[in-house]
């Protein structure tokens, strides 16, 4: 069986930590646009597509935005499934009605997460699970007929809609990202070294699990393509 074309579109503007996370974790042949290069796809011709992290909000006025904004909407409309990571959750959010603003407040580092139990996203991951967070913008509403799916004190951390989901945590990042883009914040040396000082191997191990959601949004893809194909 033929491996999956994704369209990877990655929105770091410094893309190369980026690059080597997601292409590590996706098992899939990876297309990759980087968004505030300019560079976004042209065709729809991918099994499904991805959506990276930035640090960007999706309200800024920026000329990548509303052309990433345009075509995601319009990979969701045509069935492709869709996943966004971060300011890709908030992305996939804005493109399909829902809401994006700042929290006024600050969320980072490993933190717990709970998700319902129900959605094929979070097949094989404990209801209560860690991830790392570095955000101040959120989906503070979903779009409508979207399900929310997890969620912590600081709101929304994943939703669906139809084919298309959102995290909003970093279930790709290794400890060297973590670390080196906490160290860009700023949020105060105490803070700063108090999320530093909890980036150990034993919460990155524990984090691992929630890379689950990469492999669980593969197999819904080929499955939904499947579906596609016999319809």
């Amino acid at each position: 069986m033929s491996r999956q074309r994704v369209a990877f579109l990655n929105a770091a503007h410094d893309p190369e930590d980026t690059t080597r996370n997601f292409r590590r974790e996706l098992d899939a042949d990876l297309v990759e646009f980087h968004l505030p290069g300019g560079d976004c796809p042209s065709s729809f011709d991918f099994d499904a597509a991805v959506v990276s992290g930035s640090r960007s909000s999706v309200y800024w006025d920026e000329d990548w935005i509303p052309q990433a904004r345009d075509w995601v909407r319009a990979a969701h409309d045509g069935g492709m499934p869709v996943l966004g990571v971060c300011f890709g959750h908030q992305l996939v959010a804005d493109a399909l009605g829902g809401e994006v603003g700042d929290m006024g407040e600050y969320e980072i580092g490993y933190r717990a997460v709970e998700h319902g139990g129900d959605d094929t996203l979070f097949e094989g991951i404990a209801n209560e699970f860690t991830v790392f967070t570095t955000h101040s913008d959120a989906v503070l509403d979903p779009p409508p007929g979207a399900e929310v799916l997890a969620e912590n004190d600081y709101g929304i951390h994943a939703f669906r809609k139809d084919h298309s989901f959102g995290v909003q945590f970093h279930p790709e990042y290794d400890m060297d990202t973590a670390a080196s883009v906490t160290k860009g914040k700023d949020l105060g040396d105490d803070r700063i070294q108090r999320v530093l000082d909890g980036i150990t191997d034993e919460n990155y191990a524990a984090a691992c699990e929630a890379k689950r959601v990469f492999d669980n949004f593969l197999a819904y893809a080929e499955c939904a393509g499947r579906r596609s194909a016999s319809d």
